[in-house]
């Protein structure tokens, strides 16, 4: 599948319906798709008998889509791991939305290894040359995308950097910070800022920089039409891959065959579960930031634990 050549310009949901599936489709069911609190998800049947996922939001927010199209289009074009194909996207002013159109997976019968053919090929992904996805003005940037995007409905930066250390500190846990400063007193903000300037000892260079799909929580990995596991709703960006791992196991983890099997192509760092607790505060911060104070005590004790 090549994700290349979408028109993302469409001036009606109705032009880009007919345009993909000929002049006399018509949208014949709506159904409401759980599980996301920034988009409004439908599945939508067709006369033609094609299925579509669509998710619409208002026309200020066409970033949104904009950034997820990049994101899977980089996942894609590294061949590792499937993602749903993107059939268009564009503005509605009549309606005053924004949408995406997607490939509506099935969820069909997974694949009898399912979890260690998904921890190969995510280790295949980090593996990947992705050089490609960090413009660099000397050659020397490493770390960063092609533009800033989303992590939920939060901001997330991706200025290019050369060092991982630096991204991190100054691309993700800086920007969550100063956003969520009004939840900490002073000595928990001392340190922080003790954590930041020390930052070098927690986490290393990696080996290789990696393509990340960025918040590969359980929620956005689907079972394709291969019975394999595919990837949703990415953040990417390129970084350390323990840090795609570490969301892995923020909200309850994949099955254990799943990191053995990653283990087996891409080696996971005896300093790993230090770095998770790192990667993880990122992702902690982010969601205090957006849903409240019921994450402030996971904030708080990691910054105890190292404090």
């Amino acid at each position: 599948m090549s994700l290349e050549k979408i028109r993302q310009d469409y001036k009606s949901f109705n032009e880009a319906v007919k345009e993909i599936f000929g002049e006399n489709a018509e949208i014949t069911k709506r159904d409401y798709v759980y599980g996301g609190s920034i988009n409004d998800s439908r599945k939508m049947s067709l006369s033609t008998g094609d299925i579509i996922f669509v998710k619409t939001n208002t026309i200020e927010n066409k970033k949104f889509f904009e950034t997820e199209i990049a994101g899977l289009k980089a996942l894609d074009s590294v061949g590792k791991i499937g993602v749903p194909e993107i059939l268009g996207s564009g503005t509605d002013q009549d309606k005053g939305v924004s949408f995406l159109i997607l490939e509506y997976l099935e969820s069909p019968s997974k694949i009898e290894n399912y979890w260690e053919e998904f921890g190969h090929q995510l280790a295949g992904l980090h593996k990947a040359e992705c050089s490609r996805f960090v413009p660099s003005d000397n050659g020397k940037e490493r770390y960063g995308f092609l533009e800033d995007n989303f992590i939920g409905a939060g901001p997330q930066i991706n200025t290019p950097k050369e060092k991982w250390v630096d991204f991190y500190r100054e691309c993700r846990l800086l920007p969550q910070i100063k956003r969520a400063e009004n939840y900490f007193d002073p000595d928990t903000m001392r340190k922080l800022d003790h954590l930041l300037e020390r930052l070098e000892s927690f986490l290393e260079e990696p080996d290789f920089p990696s393509l990340l799909h960025g918040d590969l929580w359980g929620g956005n990995v689907m079972c394709g039409s291969d019975g394999k596991a595919w990837i949703i709703d990415p953040a990417a960006y390129v970084g350390d891959f323990e840090a795609d791992l570490a969301m892995t196991q923020l909200f309850g983890g994949f099955p254990t065959e799943f990191y053995s099997a990653y283990n087996e192509v891409n080696p996971i760092s005896v300093d790993y579960p230090q770095k998770r607790d790192f990667y993880q505060l990122y992702h902690l911060l982010n969601h205090l930031n957006l849903f409240g104070r019921s994450y402030f005590g996971n904030v708080i004790r990691i910054i105890r634990k190292y404090v």
